[in-house]
């Protein structure tokens, strides 16, 4: 009984050893969605596929570039609408805080504040809407439980993704080719954050 127990802790891979693994998976699925997303419409669909493939290595299953093809392509079809809907929305935004800051409307740092506050929820609820989405899933019903289950319920889940938008942002600025990594790596923080309001 020893020994069998000994032979089963020597099979089993080291902690940190999975860890890296993560993290390289990470860094791998962070360059395909980056592709994937040059459309810019397909950025949505490209998450969504980058969450699911993570979500595949982490539960053990067989997860290679050709099954996040096939489900980019899944997403991409029956989410351009939303993606569309949702880029509106953003730009919408963007236009509200560049005329607010040129100082044309009275009550500016409101409009500011407003502009900057829904921003980041858009921003989130797209992001925590590919994460929770499934494949046959319809965009709009995806989009309701990330907003019932996550912005609602989850405020300290939407923070980390927050953080993980502004640690892409700088390494954008700082060096384009690091959006491809830091890409993968917020697709890891949004599937931890799914985990962590489904837990």
């Amino acid at each position: 009984m020893g020994q069998a127990a000994v032979r089963r802790t020597a099979r089993r891979p080291a902690r940190g050893t999975l860890r890296f693994a993560l993290f390289a998976e990470c860094l791998l699925t962070g360059v395909w969605m980056v592709l994937a997303a040059l459309p810019v419409i397909t950025l949505l669909p490209a998450f969504a596929a980058g969450c699911a493939h993570l979500r595949r290595h982490l539960d053990g299953e067989r997860s290679t570039w050709r099954d996040f093809l096939t489900g980019l392509r899944e997403a991409t079809r029956s989410g351009w609408r939303f993606s569309l809907l949702w880029w509106a929305a953003l730009a919408l935004l963007a236009f509200d805080l560049r005329v607010a800051r040129a100082g044309a409307l009275p009550g500016g740092l409101a409009l500011i504040a407003v502009s900057v506050a829904g921003l980041l929820a858009v921003l989130v609820l797209g992001l925590r809407t590919a994460t929770v989405r499934r494949p046959g899933t319809a965009w709009p019903a995806a989009a309701r439980t990330a907003l019932r289950q996550g912005l609602a319920a989850d405020p300290g889940g939407s923070l980390l993704l927050i953080g993980g938008l502004a640690v892409l942002s700088v390494a954008a600025w700082q060096m384009l080719p690091l959006i491809a990594p830091a890409a993968g790596a917020l697709a890891g923080c949004a599937v931890a954050v799914e985990r962590r309001a489904r837990g």
